[in-house]
């Protein structure tokens, strides 16, 4: 069992902010191959270093095979059970494999409102072993247009850095 550990994200810029936190998570990460614990530490240190973060977690890809993804870990109100590739933001950037940063969900087709309070919203796409598709992390906001490229990098280098199949080996390998 790991100790419980408190990061400190101490830096003004959100760029900043998602570099120190982006250290913190490989820090925290070492060791585990899991993915629901990865992804659960993730969520809950991302809604933990950013307030102004409505909801931020996981829909995982439908293990059956079926192009729908399924909630995951995730840190705010109940969110949308399954999402069908495709339809809302986190269907879209499932469906085209490409982060999906969108200004104003109520002019988004297709938007589902999972949480009424949701005024925008940035989802990433996550990858495992031969690149496929295992989940996307949603991330949405109460304001209007509160995603920029500053997100977008940020939360593509967590994501990457937590799941890339390369570093969870190392992570992994170093542990034993």
């Amino acid at each position: 069992m790991r100790p419980t550990q408190t990061i400190a994200i101490g830096s003004t810029s959100k760029r900043e902010r998602y570099a120190a936190l982006a250290e913190a998570v490989v820090a925290v990460l070492h060791g585990e191959a899991n993915q629901i614990a990865r992804m659960a530490t993730v969520a809950a240190m991302l809604a933990e270093s950013f307030e102004e973060f409505l909801w931020t977690g996981f829909y995982l890809v439908e293990e059956s095979g079926a192009d729908e993804l399924v909630i995951g870990p995730y840190q705010g109100k109940l969110g949308c059970l399954r999402i069908p590739f495709g339809r809302g933001v986190c269907g879209a950037a499932a469906a085209t494999r490409k982060t999906v940063v969108v200004d104003d969900v109520d002019a988004f087709p297709g938007h589902i409102a999972c949480d009424s309070r949701a005024r925008s919203e940035v989802v990433v796409p996550v990858f495992g072993l031969a690149d496929a598709l295992i989940a996307v992390l949603d991330v949405d906001s109460a304001a209007v247009a509160a995603f920029d490229q500053d997100d977008v990098i940020g939360l593509e280098t967590i994501v990457g850095r937590a799941f890339t199949p390369a570093r969870q080996a190392l992570t992994s390998v170093a542990a034993k």
